[in-house]
């Protein structure tokens, strides 16, 4: 078997791999994933294990991996694959890096707009013949806010640029990118510090991967520190919040919304934490995953696939 491909796949891309080296040649089970014994005996022999985040590859599934010369990864994040010991062992990691963008940028935009008017959950009441339109009065609009990008890479500069077309205040912190960047300039960004950015944002999203440094790195104290009725949106990784911290701050009323769309375990055990936390919009880690992205993704790793076995 040349190529294995773990989790979902765009089916144009997978017959593509097909066309070029033969039916036999790719195991394509979006369901692979989920049996550890089958996958390990898939792998022993490929050349190319295509993953999306649930596969681990990493440790027992590594070592599995014998003659693999190709890790495929249908995403952006490389937290679920141990990328310095597939190099040290010859393997070429290659992410769909930048197909996924626009999704995540739309997804951090909808769920702002949905959360700072938070109207949008009246659905069985109206039904039902309620009618909560003093309550509902109060949402906010976008235009005028301010949002606090924590991270401002591809993605991050992508989001304040929708953001910048419905007329939103963008600042930024990423030490990581110069002052001199045109980046700044380019989408109107003020770059500020952490602590400014807290105290500034009315919606601040998440684009930093998990570190040991950025770890809780929304804890409560910080948290504490947002502006009064912010929204907090988490597209990057799971841990990167306190989802205790989190819970207590919408119950109080310190946060005006949340969007949270990783954990620190998935699938998210099933748990009472999040019960009755108002104006919470929790998903599957489906953000950068459109039908348009996937096609994208795919089709990417697809044409790396076979530039690299070529």
């Amino acid at each position: 078997m040349r190529i294995v491909i773990s989790e979902f796949m765009d089916e144009v891309a997978v017959d593509r791999l097909r066309a070029t080296f033969g039916n036999d040649a790719v195991l394509y089970d979006a369901k692979l994933v989920d049996r550890p014994d089958d996958m390990a005996a898939a792998v022993a022999d490929c050349e190319v294990f295509i993953v999306r985040n649930r596969t681990q590859v990493r440790g027992a599934l590594l070592d599995a991996c014998k003659a693999a010369k190709v890790i495929g990864r249908l995403g952006v994040g490389l937290d679920n694959i141990d990328a310095p010991a597939c190099e040290a062992r010859g393997m070429k990691v290659i992410p769909a890096t930048g197909a996924n963008a626009l999704a995540v940028a739309e997804y951090v935009i909808g769920t702002a707009m949905a959360l700072r008017r938070a109207s949008y959950q009246s659905t069985y009441d109206v039904a039902a013949g309620k009618w909560p339109r003093n309550q509902l009065s109060s949402g906010r609009e976008t235009a005028g806010s301010t949002l606090g990008l924590v991270g401002f890479g591809s993605i991050g500069q992508l989001t304040a640029e929708l953001a910048r077309g419905l007329g939103m205040n963008i600042v930024a912190y990423d030490p990581a990118l110069p002052e001199t960047h045109t980046a700044w300039n380019e989408l109107g960004a003020k770059r500020v510090t952490f602590d400014e950015l807290l105290a500034q944002a009315d919606v601040v999203s998440l684009h930093v991967p998990l570190l040991e440094s950025t770890k809780n790195l929304f804890n409560a104290e910080r948290i504490a520190r947002m502006k009064a009725g912010a929204v907090l949106i988490n597209t990057s990784r799971g841990g990167i919040v306190d989802d205790a911290a989190l819970v207590a701050a919408l119950k109080s009323g310190k946060l005006g919304g949340a969007a949270i769309d990783v954990f620190t375990q998935e699938p998210l055990p099933a748990s009472d934490i999040f019960a009755g936390c108002p104006n919470l919009i929790l998903t599957p880690h489906i953000a950068g995953v459109t039908f348009e992205a996937n096609v994208r993704v795919s089709s990417m790793i697809a044409d790396a696939v076979i530039k690299a076995l070529a």
